[in-house]
C-alpha cells in the first residue's frame, strides 16, 4: 500500500469532497480520484461512497481511517527526527477564541516565530469549535473541554468576566448609574446572538444579571468590545480585555464576577509531534501569564 494513497484518502475523509481535497493538496480532481482508485485496488475494497452531496466512508473506509491516521502521525514524527534542539519548522494551526487570540496570545506567538523562523503558525480565531480528528487544527484552545474523542486535555487557566459599560454611557443615563441589579433592566444590553452561540461557556449574560436583554448583538466578542467602548450599552467582557480600555468601567463593581476557563486540547495522534507540542506549550503559557495580569 502506498503512503501517498493514504494521504489522499485522509484528505477526502476530512473534507468530504474530492474537489476540496484536491484544493488542499494542490492537485487536480482527477489526481485525487486516481489515488483513491489505486488505494481501493490495493485493498480490494471500496473505501468511499460518492454522491452529488460529497463522499462518505464505507465500512472498509471507517476501518482504514484510524490506521491511516496512525501512519500519518508516524510519518510526521519521522520528519522531526532532527530532535528537540533543532528549530521548529513546518505548519502548525491552532483554533482559538478571538478574545484569547487577540488579547492573550500575541506576544507568545510573536516570540515563538522569532525563535523559529521556519515555523508557519496559523492562528484561526473564529466563533466556532474545531474538529481535531478531522485536522481542522493541530490543537485548540477551548472554553468548554470536549467530552469525547482521542484527545489530551488540560486546563490552562481560569479567567473572570463582569458587566462593563463606557463612562460616557453611564454618565448620560437619565436615571443615573445603576446601583442595584433591578436597575439593569432599564439598560440596553450588548451580547451574543443567542441562537448562534457556539459554546455553552459563552451563554453567561443571564448568569450575571437575570433580565438584562441584549438588544444589540454580535457573534464577535471584538465587535461587542467596540460597541461598549462606543457607548452602545452594557455587556459582559473578560476582565483581561476590559482593563486595557480606560473608557470602560465595571457596572455594579461589587457584583461577583463570572469565572470561565481556557483548556488546551490536542489530538493523541499529533500531541507528541515536537512542533505541535512546543507551539501548544508556548501559547498556553502566554495565555496563562496574560490572563493573570490583563
Amino acid at each position: 500500500m502506498d503512503w501517498d494513497d493514504l494521504r489522499f484518502f485522509l484528505q477526502v475523509a476530512r473534507t468530504g469532497r474530492l474537489t476540496a481535497a484536491a484544493r488542499a493538496l494542490g492537485v487536480d480532481h482527477a489526481t485525487v480520484s486516481r489515488r483513491i482508485a489505486s488505494l481501493e485496488a490495493a485493498l480490494g475494497a471500496q473505501v468511499l461512497h460518492r454522491s452529488p452531496r460529497g463522499c462518505t466512508l464505507t465500512d472498509a473506509g471507517l476501518r482504514l481511517l484510524p490506521r491511516a491516521e496512525a501512519a500519518e502521525s508516524a510519518a510526521l514524527a519521522a520528519a522531526e527526527d532532527a530532535g528537540e534542539g533543532a528549530a521548529l519548522s513546518g505548519a502548525v494551526r491552532v483554533g482559538i477564541p478571538e478574545g484569547a487570540a487577540s488579547h492573550l496570545c500575541v506576544e507568545a506567538a510573536t516570540a515563538l516565530i522569532m525563535r523559529n523562523p521556519r515555523l508557519d503558525l496559523q492562528i484561526v480565531a473564529m466563533p466556532r469549535n474545531f474538529s481535531l480528528s478531522q485536522r481542522e487544527a493541530d490543537f485548540a484552545i477551548a472554553l468548554t473541554p470536549p467530552e469525547q474523542g482521542r484527545l489530551r486535555i488540560r486546563k490552562i487557566t481560569d479567567y473572570t468576566l463582569r458587566l462593563y459599560a463606557s463612562r460616557a454611557y453611564l454618565g448620560g443615563l437619565a436615571q443615573g448609574a445603576p446601583r442595584v441589579l433591578e436597575d439593569l433592566r432599564h439598560l440596553r444590553g450588548v451580547g451574543y446572538v443567542q441562537d448562534l452561540i457556539f459554546d455553552k461557556g459563552l451563554d453567561y449574560l443571564s448568569e450575571v444579571a437575570e433580565g438584562l436583554h441584549p438588544r444589540l448583538t454580535s457573534t464577535s466578542l471584538l465587535v461587542q468590545l467596540e460597541l461598549l467602548r462606543a457607548g452602545a450599552g452594557v455587556g459582559v467582557l473578560p476582565d483581561y480585555m476590559a482593563r486595557r480600555c480606560p473608557e470602560l468601567m465595571p457596572v455594579l463593581g461589587d457584583l461577583a464576577p463570572i469565572t470561565r476557563s481556557y483548556w488546551l486540547v490536542l489530538h493523541e495522534n499529533s500531541a507528541d509531534l515536537i512542533r505541535v507540542r512546543l507551539a501548544a506549550e508556548a501559547l498556553a503559557a502566554g495565555i496563562r501569564s496574560r490572563a493573570a495580569v490583563g
